[in-house]
C-alpha cells in the first residue's frame, strides 16, 4: 500500500464525505464560476491539509468528528486554494501540478477574482454557522503567509538572510496553515481545551518547518527527477543550505557566490558550480540535521496521547513529510 494510502486508511470514510461537502462549498450561480472550480476539484493533491484536520480531531477526541471539523477542512482547502491561484498570478505560472494554472486557461484577472471568491466563500462558512474561534484560527494564517511572502521578497532583492530570518519567513509562508490544520482539528471537537489546541498548532507548525527544508533540498538533490534543479538559484531565493554555505566560507568565496546568483543565476554552469559550492560546504548536511530536529520535536508533542490508529498515521505522516521523494 502506497505511503499516503496508509496514512489515510483511519479517515478514508471522513475525506470521502469530505470531497462531497468540499465541492458543494464551491458551489455559485455562476456558469464559468462553476466551470473554473470544477476543474480545480478535479486536479487536487494529495490532500494533505484536509487529512491534517481529520487525524487530529480524531486523536484528541478518541475518534469522533463533527460538523464543525468538515467545515474546518473546507475552509482550510477554500483558503489554501484561493492562495495557490494567486500565488500563480502572483509568479506568472502556467502549470500547478503538471496541469494548466488558471491564469493561463483564463487570464489573470479572471484567477485573481476566482481566488477572492474562494476566500470569501472560506469565510462566510465559517461566519454563518458562528465558527468565530475556527475563522480566527484561519485568519492569522491567511495574515501569516502573506507578511512571509512579502519578507521574503523584501530580503531577497538583498541576498542578506540570515538562519534567524530564513526560519521566520518558512514559518510564516508554509508552516502557518499546517499548523492552522491541526489547531482547527483540535478546536474543532476540543474547543474548550485551548492547552491541546495550541499543542497542536505547535505541532503542525514544526511539521511544517521540516516540509519547507525538505522542498528546499530537492534544488540540490537528485530526488525529485533525477537531477539537482537549482531553480531557487535561478530565482535568487535565499534557503538554508545557501545560507549555511554562505556563513562557513571565506568573504572571497562569499563574494564570488553572491556574485554568480546576482548577475550569473541564467548561466547553468554556473549554477552548478553554486550547488557544488553549497554541497562542498556542508549546506546539505546541516540542512537536513535542521530538518529532523524540526521532525523529532514534532514527534515529542504526540507521545502523551494514547495509541490510536489517528496517532500511528500522523507519525507516519511527520515520517513521509521528510522522506518523500516529491
Amino acid at each position: 500500500m502506497k505511503i499516503v494510502e496508509q496514512i489515510k486508511q483511519p479517515i478514508v470514510d471522513e475525506m470521502e464525505l469530505f470531497e462531497k461537502k468540499f465541492r458543494d462549498s464551491m458551489s455559485s450561480k455562476v456558469a464559468l464560476l462553476n466551470r473554473i472550480t470544477h476543474y480545480i476539484v478535479n486536479r487536487k493533491g494529495k490532500q494533505m491539509r484536509p487529512m491534517f484536520v481529520f487525524l487530529t480531531a480524531k486523536m484528541v477526541s478518541g475518534g469522533t468528528v463533527n460538523e464543525r471539523t468538515y467545515r474546518g477542512a473546507a475552509v482550510i482547502e477554500l483558503i489554501h486554494t484561493a492562495t495557490l491561484v494567486h500565488d500563480d498570478v502572483v509568479d506568472d505560472s502556467n502549470k500547478r501540478r503538471g496541469f494548466f494554472s488558471i491564469n493561463a486557461l483564463w487570464k489573470n484577472k479572471i484567477a485573481v477574482l476566482v481566488g477572492d471568491f474562494l476566500l470569501s466563500k472560506g469565510l462566510l462558512l465559517s461566519i454563518d454557522n458562528n465558527d468565530f474561534d475556527l475563522l480566527k484560527i484561519i485568519s492569522v494564517a491567511v495574515r501569516e503567509m502573506s507578511e512571509g511572502e512579502l519578507l521574503q521578497i523584501e530580503k531577497a532583492r538583498r541576498l542578506d538572510i540570515t538562519e534567524e530570518v530564513y526560519y521566520e519567513i518558512i514559518r510564516q509562508k508554509t508552516a502557518t496553515l499546517i499548523a492552522a490544520c491541526c489547531s482547527l482539528g483540535a478546536c474543532a471537537v476540543k474547543p474548550e481545551n485551548t492547552e491541546v489546541v495550541e499543542q497542536m498548532r505547535k505541532f503542525g507548525e514544526l511539521i511544517g518547518m521540516a516540509f519547507q527544508i525538505k522542498d528546499d533540498l530537492f534544488d540540490y538533490t537528485e530526488d525529485a527527477i533525477g537531477k539537482p534543479t537549482g531553480i531557487d538559484i535561478k530565482e535568487q531565493k535565499m534557503t538554508l543550505p545557501l545560507i549555511y554555505a554562505l556563513n562557513n566560507c571565506t568573504s572571497k568565496e562569499k563574494s564570488w557566490c553572491i556574485n554568480s546568483i546576482k548577475n550569473h543565476n541564467k548561466d547553468k554552469k554556473r549554477v552548478r558550480e553554486v550547488i557544488q559550492f553549497v554541497k562542498d560546504k556542508n549546506g546539505l548536511g546541516y540542512a537536513e540535521q535542521k530538518m529532523v530536529e524540526f521532525q523529532q520535536e514534532a514527534l515529542l508533542l504526540l507521545q502523551n496521547f494514547p495509541d490510536s490508529p489517528y496517532k500511528t498515521s500522523l507519525i507516519l505522516m511527520v515520517n513521509y513529510v521528510i522522506e518523500r521523494k516529491i
